[in-house]
């Protein structure tokens, strides 16, 4: 009897393993809350692909932009999937960081783990050609008299929160404010709004053509190297934008493991490390303890924020 035991539970083990070696065995989808064609969409793709080539099972990115609620309807959706590897979120700090404190429920208390972060983005606050003002302080000489209008992704947002936090600390308030799915050239072409935070990525046509007052990260941005940083212009500021891949937090180790193989190796392809040099992003791969610490630093961070905007 005691042979027979062991024996079933030997097999009931080898059974459990062999269903996770299998993964994955069917059709895996990366949300991407945004609309398609900005850093995050165009790196997830490469990583999609290279899932796919990898495990040779269908990947894709699935676009779910927020229609004025940033990333969280997409977020809810990971969060909503069965937690078995084979939904998985492309997400900025506002979905781990955010998401419970706005009180979403599928995202109380965060339902997420990093798998890892992959990038910072370009980020960066612009005007267009013909506003009266080129650097930061000229915008606050210029708003202390006169009402400017912020396009932002979302008000509850890192960028979103930064940009206001610094507005704030420079002893003025944006006339108004509002959220789009995209900030691109368009945006401020068509006069809806003054001053836009934004990624470098959709800006870039109109680079040129545009006057940035200041960039939000940890480091310049290699292809504007004279603008300044926001935390340059307050150090309580210092925080970079990343974008990560993020799984339920009862998601198996071994579909993180073979998803984080495939994320690394797509990083390291010419496509990506080429989007460096033109766009200014930062490419990397930080593990997921490493990615627990940065958001717990980026925490604290917000904690300043709301200080500043007196919440």
């Amino acid at each position: 009897m005691r042979k027979h035991a062991i024996a079933l539970t030997a097999a009931g083990l080898m059974s459990v393993t062999a269903a996770l070696a299998d993964y994955p065995e069917k059709p895996v989808s990366f949300i991407v809350p945004w609309p398609p064609g900005d850093l995050e969409d165009v790196l997830t793709r490469l990583i999609a692909d290279e899932f796919q080539e990898m495990y040779g099972v269908p990947a894709a990115v699935v676009n779910k932009p927020g229609g004025g609620g940033g990333p969280f309807p997409g977020a809810v959706e990971v969060a909503t999937a069965p937690a078995d590897g084979y939904t998985i979120g492309s997400f900025v700090p506002a979905v781990p960081i955010a998401g419970e404190l706005i009180g979403i429920p599928e995202l109380t208390p965060n339902p997420f783990e990093p798998v890892g972060i992959f990038m910072t983005y370009p980020f960066v606050i612009a005007a267009g050609s013909d506003a009266p003002y080129s650097t930061w302080e000229e915008l606050v000489a210029y708003a202390k008299e006169n009402d400017v209008a912020l396009g932002h992704f979302g008000s509850v947002l890192p960028p979103t929160r930064i940009t206001l936090a610094l507005a704030a600390s420079s002893d003025f308030d944006f006339g108004s404010d509002a959220a789009f799915d995209e900030l691109n050239c368009n945006t401020l072409a068509s006069g809806d709004v003054d001053v836009i935070n934004t990624t470098l990525q959709q800006v870039l046509p109109c680079k040129d053509d545009l006057k940035i007052l200041a960039s939000i990260g940890t480091e310049r941005i290699s292809i504007i190297p004279d603008v300044p940083r926001v935390s340059e212009l307050n150090p309580d500021l210092d925080v970079a934008l990343w974008n990560g891949l993020f799984v339920h937090k009862d998601v198996p180790a071994d579909a993180r493991a073979k998803i984080e193989t495939a994320a690394k190796a797509a990083l390291e392809k010419p496509e990506a490390q080429k989007l460096i040099g033109e766009t200014g992003v930062l490419i990397y791969w930080q593990d997921a303890d490493a990615s627990n610490a940065q958001i717990a630093s980026d925490k604290e961070v917000n904690g300043k924020i709301s200080e500043l905007l007196g919440e």
